[in-house]
């Protein structure tokens, strides 16, 4: 365990032989032509809230190096990335349940809240692509739509849940809105409402902005489920690293359903996660970079006169009412990749945050 640690200590000192680029090359301006394919011939992928710059140097360098341990199973690792990622979540190792992506985590506690039968709650709209296994489970989705500024309303979620309601699922901040829960009524809301059921707040987004997680209430609620994710701000959406951070009764319960916990998650991407929460250097820059093309994307977007809901994300939700052209042709016509209408009322749509050149080239796509 301790080599390993001091491997990690080390793996900046190989980054000249790999051919990778130090991270103070990549921190400057020229980050796009560091690290990004050729624009003019790539499209852009602006359609799934990928990190454009990740995974972090220290990440790469590592992921390299662990190819040659392929070969043997990554147990240890694993404890390891479980011991660093308790720390970062100031709680105990017993608290926290790998998954290859939050997916795995969000499938598990489905799977989890179906052993009962019943329902689960969730908002209209939200992250919902992790439910369609729902019914074969035999569990009921029932959906309370948003407030008027498309936020959770916490209110009424409390009082969906009825005798059969097993679950409620909030994504804060929530995709696609891009909105997030005031921490108080949030947390007030979890207390009541873990009550009667299990609470599973998804923190996908969460390093994308100044809140605390809720992570530190797990030790004492066995009702209360935390997922967080390495695809976003680590950048790792392809390696598929997640986590649950719960009460240890609640991990050892979720640990059950699975025929070998904790070892879904590769050497190579357990590696590259535990390079990537050393390097806060890197989530510095990525959070400094995404601020500011995400405020230049708004100002775009509103003097085009298109209504942008305040996103404390990487990436705006935005409508496409006032929008006069035919707005997914104008981005295959620029080989730009987005998403859906979220809502038919308003013509909402998202857009993923990319680089400032990448939403250059946006913006002048939907001109």
């Amino acid at each position: 365990m301790n080599n390993r640690r001091n491997w990690l200590k080390q793996i900046s000192l190989g980054t000249i032989g790999l051919g990778i680029i130090p991270f103070e090359t990549f921190a400057n301006p020229s980050v796009e032509e560091c690290f990004l394919p050729n624009l003019d011939k790539s499209p852009i992928l602006l359609r799934s809230n990928e990190n454009p710059y990740g995974p972090s140097p220290l990440a790469r360098t590592a992921m390299a190096k662990s190819v040659n341990s392929s070969n043997r199973y990554g147990w240890n690792l694993a404890s390891e990335l479980i011991t660093a990622i308790a720390k970062k979540n100031n709680v105990q190792d017993n608290n926290i349940l790998l998954g290859a992506g939050s997916t795995e985590i969000l499938d598990l506690v489905l799977q989890y809240s179906a052993l009962n039968k019943g329902n689960f709650i969730m908002a209209e709209t939200t992250y919902n692509y992790w439910t369609a296994p729902s019914e074969k489970l035999g569990i009921k989705k029932i959906t309370v739509p948003l407030t008027e500024d498309k936020k959770h309303d916490l209110t009424a979620m409390l009082q969906a849940i009825n005798a059969d309601t097993k679950m409620i699922y909030i994504c804060n901040p929530n995709n696609p809105t891009g909105t997030i829960c005031d921490r108080e009524k949030l947390v007030s809301f979890i207390k009541e409402a873990t009550k009667k059921v299990i609470v599973f707040i998804d923190e996908a987004y969460i390093d994308f902005t100044k809140e605390e997680s809720l992570s530190n209430l797990v030790s004492e609620n066995k009702n209360l489920i935390i997922t967080k994710t390495f695809s976003k701000m680590y950048g790792m959406a392809g390696a598929r690293v997640g986590y649950a951070v719960a009460h240890s009764a609640t991990i050892e319960e979720l640990n059950g359903l699975k025929s070998s916990p904790d070892s879904s998650v590769s050497v190579v991407s357990a590696s590259g996660a535990l390079a990537s929460l050393q390097d806060e250097n890197f989530v510095k820059q990525v959070y400094a970079d995404n601020e500011a093309v995400k405020k230049y994307t708004i100002e775009k977007l509103t003097q085009l006169n298109l209504t942008c809901i305040p996103s404390h994300s990487n990436f705006v939700y935005f409508s496409l009412n006032n929008y006069q052209k035919d707005y997914f042709k104008q981005l295959e016509n620029h080989n730009i990749q987005g998403t859906k209408i979220y809502e038919e009322n308003g013509k909402w749509t998202r857009i993923t945050i990319g680089t400032m050149k990448e939403m250059q080239q946006f913006i002048e796509a939907i001109n």
